[in-house]
């Protein structure tokens, strides 16, 4: 019994020295660098809530920051509510130095509060000037510049740049097109350049690190390097810096402008500036022009928060005591009688994230589910009373329809059916692959005005062009071409009218897939074997230009998944009856499917770029891609 006594004293008290050696191990570790987040607010409300939390959610000792805060100028709730944040996380931080002047709402000679007057930037740079000088004063290890407008999403962020170890380095930011917090090339009189390897690191087609001329937004400085010193928002300061340091760098004569004039000190002093896009860091709202309004702003934070759906699966909640300060859009059906979405029942993980992205846009959908090709089979087929095409095959892939093809023909034909027993005037369809373009909702209305002045059947909002052939303009329209060959169903507008001439050409007697089937029936199908077993082929079709949805991936794209594709496949015999495929078969068709990748994947590329370059609010002819 001693002996067990001993044993359990002996194994106890080695734990116990294993315990503290793990706390003086842990004790002699380092503790990350001190960082000073610098933050300049004004008229931010409608963010803030995001924006805060975000900042909390940052995996970074909390003691270990410091925040530096000014607000002014405001005409809405963005000072009660940094109050209401300081109230209650303040606490968690090391020291926040804040300063809030609600005495005035506008700068001097300000039209907007949008506008950048000269007394604007001089105020903003005094106060940049004086967060600089304090980040030295208190001797922190980093400064980080942050905007309002900046939403980090990667909790991360922060580890991840200070462990760069660099001068000066800014995450790399998403917005809903191109513009992003870096340049990667500045013209002679110091203002934006766009090159091709801008849009490589903003696509991440390189990854890694990059020294830039040009960051901004989200900047963090390290404190610690020698050059730091040099580094300023005031022009002045920055001529007088030039002339002591006697460099060759030409003396500034350019805009008085702080992000300039701070990478121009960079610059000048050997300071390098770099941009990491290792991570997905987050988000970045786009400036607003002199007239726009806080609408405008609203409706990026709308876009932001449907592109977080698409690549991070959800919107990142925001912390419990700002949740009430959101709201999300009221639900419309626009100026349609009936939005559906066609969604199969064993694919509910895209039914919730549609459904997510319906709440964030504000749409009315009605769930439509759809047959599912993976339940059908020959006898069932036959059952329905389908006939195909006698000698159909895919024009690309060279294969008969498969199981998944008819399922779809069908889940859209009894849509189509619905339309006419209930007498929906217009309807929208959309399939659960889809990816909104920014704007969405204003450039579905502003598509359907113009479309109001001419009698159509069908108008795509998705689709894959397939030839490269005239598209002419509708006459009198901005955003809308007369459609030519095309695949896809992602997305389209069918009127009644338009509903009763598909169901009346009786498809499922002579069946081909959907995509096929719509352009034989507005009379654009290159095949004429196709087109001759359809009379009449009268339908009115219309496209948007530039498309309003795209798909969420493309063929060959990692997550890259086809439930029309990918199911059995069927050969139709010369009297029209459905068989299975053989297994040799079924491989050869997946040769001829490898053999036109590379044409997909160039078609992919150049109807992305498109979607990138949608302007804000509107859609224009500027982006044709006709």
């Amino acid at each position: 019994m001693r002996i067990v006594r001993g044993l359990l004293l002996v194994c106890a008290m080695s734990a116990a020295w294993a315990l503290a050696v793990e706390d003086v191990d842990d004790e002699l570790k380092y503790e990350e660098p001190t960082v000073l987040i610098t933050l300049l607010v004004r008229n931010k409300a409608h963010i803030l809530p995001m924006f805060l939390s975000y900042l909390e959610k940052l995996d970074y000792p909390k003691k270990r920051i410091a925040f530096w805060l000014r607000c002014d100028h405001n005409s809405d709730d963005t000072i009660q509510l940094l109050k209401q944040w300081l109230q209650h996380s303040g606490k968690l931080y090391h020291s926040i130095n804040y300063a809030f002047n609600d005495d005035t709402t506008s700068y001097q000679k300000e039209t907007s509060a949008y506008d950048w007057p000269v007394s604007r930037f001089k105020h903003l740079i005094a106060l940049k000037e004086e967060a600089l000088e304090y980040a030295r004063n208190i001797w922190a290890d980093y400064v980080f510049f942050l905007d309002a407008d900046v939403l980090l999403t990667e909790p991360q962020a922060l580890r991840t740049l200070t462990a760069l170890r660099l001068p000066i380095v800014a995450p790399m930011l998403l917005s809903e097109s191109l513009y992003s917090n870096f340049w990667c090339g500045m013209t002679d009189d110091y203002y934006y350049q766009r090159t091709a390897e801008y849009k490589d690191i903003y696509h991440s087609v390189k990854v890694g690190v990059f020294e830039v001329p040009m960051v901004h937004t989200a900047v963090l400085v390290d404190m610690n390097y020698a050059g730091a010193r040099y580094l300023t928002f005031d022009r002045q300061r920055l001529v007088e810096m030039q002339k002591k340091l006697k460099t060759e760098v030409r003396i500034y004569d350019g805009p008085l402008d702080d992000i300039i004039v701070f990478a121009m000190s960079a610059n000048s002093s050997g300071v390098a500036l770099h941009v990491c896009n290792k991570l997905p860091f987050g988000y970045i709202t786009q400036p607003l022009e002199t007239t726009d309004t806080v609408e405008q702003d609203l409706q990026q934070l709308v876009n932001l928060r449907i592109n977080m759906v698409h690549d991070l699966g959800a919107v990142p909640p925001v912390q419990n005591y700002l949740q009430h300060h959101l709201r999300l859009p009221a639900k419309t059906k626009l100026d349609f009688d009936n939005i559906f979405m066609i969604n199969l029942q064993r694919r509910p993980e895209r039914r919730e994230k549609m459904e997510q992205l319906f709440n964030e846009l504000g749409l009315e959908v009605e769930h439509f589910e759809a047959v599912d090709g993976k339940q059908l089979n020959a006898q069932l087929v036959q059952e329905m009373g389908i006939s195909f095409l006698p000698g159909y095959e895919d024009p690309y892939h060279h294969r008969p329809m498969t199981m998944g093809e008819i399922g779809c023909f069908l889940s859209h034909y009894r849509i189509w059916q619905q339309i006419v027993q209930r007498q929906l005037r217009q309807v929208l369809i959309l399939e659960d692959d889809v990816r909104f373009e920014p704007y969405f909702k204003g450039n579905v209305q502003r598509v359907l005005q113009q479309a109001s002045k001419f009698d159509y059947d069908l108008i795509y909002f998705g689709r894959k062009r397939l030839k490269d052939e005239s598209e002419p303009w509708v006459e009198g329209t901005d955003n809308l071409v007369h459609v030519g060959y095309s695949y896809w169903t992602l997305g389209y507008v069918i009127t009644l009218p338009g509903a009763e001439k598909l169901l009346a050409a009786k498809p499922l007697e002579k069946l081909i897939p959907v995509d096929e089937f719509l352009p034989v029936m507005f009379n654009r199908h290159p095949q004429k074997n196709l087109s001759d077993a359809f009379e009449p082929r009268n339908l009115i079709a219309f496209s948007a230009a530039p498309m309003l949805l795209y798909p969420i991936h493309y063929t060959g794209d990692s997550g890259y998944i086809s439930d029309t594709e990918d199911s059995q496949q069927v050969v139709v015999t010369l009297d029209g009856e459905a068989q299975l495929k053989s297994d040799r078969q079924q491989i050869f068709a997946k040769e001829n499917e490898m053999n036109i990748l590379d044409l997909e994947q160039d078609l992919k590329l150049g109807e992305s770029s498109h979607g990138n370059t949608l302007p804000q609010v509107s859609i224009s002819k500027t982006h044709q891609e006709l």
